[in-house]
């Protein structure tokens, strides 16, 4: 299949939807890592297709939900440093801090800038050589890359007036800790853009430790629907292991470049997510090689205690504990033009998918 319409072929959805039932004889329970599976899920209506013995759940897969609220009241407070321009991907914005957010700063008179890419803000950071760009880098491996190739771009160039503060995380630590924590689950749907850059080695362990399958899927119906049947056989059968339905794009060894950016660049550490806790090796810091580049290390700011929302879910959505129409304050209080949790903010979040797609189910 060469093209979008096919991944979208009606007979093709139905035949693989048939064919799933026929081979589906336990109850099973997969978890999508990965935002962009969560509201593909529920935009084309996938788990309606799939008979009742299958559920499909949301796990920490949006880089937004799950990054700490610390590290929104920590960029928050660069922004109100007067020489300080903050230039972030749009998600970032609307993503409630413990007392503000970056559009209400924005709005207040701060210098914050959305850019579609890193080097948007290395522009910035050119064309104002009096400020210094603090450029918030989240996201899991498929955008830590890009946060490298900015700060090496800014070092080649001689951009000095540039910084990062990385909350970019990796994603094998999180699916290993669910398990870890009891979390039910016979299988992975595996994020595509994520293993685009990693490749298939990032997986190996939870097969051989956890015996649970993973496949890595695609976007479109005709994807998801073969992943399931991918694990459904692998569940039946009792042979976990990794396979890859997103041929089309992501390979066995990933992409090589972008690996070597990253690495070079990015160290693990602990980090915090949303629901889990601080997980060991899960974070990526500026390496002590480019620290010239670490808003963390370069710039001192005081940050303000740190307060979650008490009625918000979002942390045990991230687990797969609970669904969004679980949460009291979905529809009512928490909605995507008024997000109470980071899980509504974003595009990604499984508050927003439902909310988009599946409210009224």
């Amino acid at each position: 299949m060469k093209y979008i319409d096919e991944y979208r072929d009606k007979n093709l959805v139905i035949n693989l939807a048939e064919q799933i039932r026929k081979e589906s004889k336990k109850e099973i329970k997969l978890m999508e890592v990965c935002g962009g599976h969560t509201m593909a899920i529920q935009k084309f209506g996938i788990p309606a297709l799939l008979p009742e013995t299958i559920k499909l759940i949301s796990g920490p897969g949006c880089p937004v939900c799950v990054s700490d609220r610390k590290f929104i009241d920590q960029t928050v407070a660069y922004s109100r440093l007067s020489n300080v321009i903050i230039a972030t991907y749009g998600d970032l914005i609307r993503v409630p801090g413990s007392s503000s957010s970056l559009n209400e700063e924005k709005a207040a008179g701060k210098d914050i800038r959305i850019v579609y890419s890193v080097l948007d803000a290395l522009k910035i950071a050119e064309q104002n050589p009096d400020k210094i760009v603090v450029f918030p880098g989240i996201g899991f491996e498929t955008t830590a890359p890009a946060s490298a190739a900015g700060i090496l771009n800014a070092e080649k160039r001689g951009i000095k007036n540039f910084l990062v503060y990385s909350s970019h995380k990796i994603m094998p630590p999180a699916m290993a800790a669910l398990i870890d924590e009891g979390v039910n689950l016979n299988g992975y749907i595996a994020p595509g853009h994520v293993s685009t850059i990693t490749g298939t080695a990032i997986y190996a362990d939870i097969p051989k430790k956890y015996n649970l399958g993973c496949v890595i899927a695609g976007f479109e119906p005709v994807d998801l629907l073969q992943s399931v049947l991918m694990l459904v056989k692998q569940i039946e059968s009792g042979k976990p292991k990794v396979e890859i339905q997103y041929k089309r794009v992501v390979k066995p060894e990933g992409n090589i470049i972008a690996q070597g950016m990253m690495n070079s660049v990015f160290e693990l550490r602990p980090d915090w997510w949303r629901g889990l806790g601080v997980l060991p090796g899960s974070g990526l810091g500026i390496s002590e090689k480019y620290s010239a580049f670490d808003a963390e290390k370069q710039l001192q700011v005081e940050v303000e205690p740190t307060k979650e929302d008490k009625g918000c879910i979002c942390g045990e959505i991230l687990k797969g504990l609970k669904s969004p129409k679980d949460c009291k304050l979905f529809a009512t209080a928490c909605s995507p033009s008024d997000p109470v949790g980071a899980c509504m903010v974003s595009n990604e979040g499984a508050c927003h998918a439902y909310y988009k797609y599946n409210r009224n189910l």
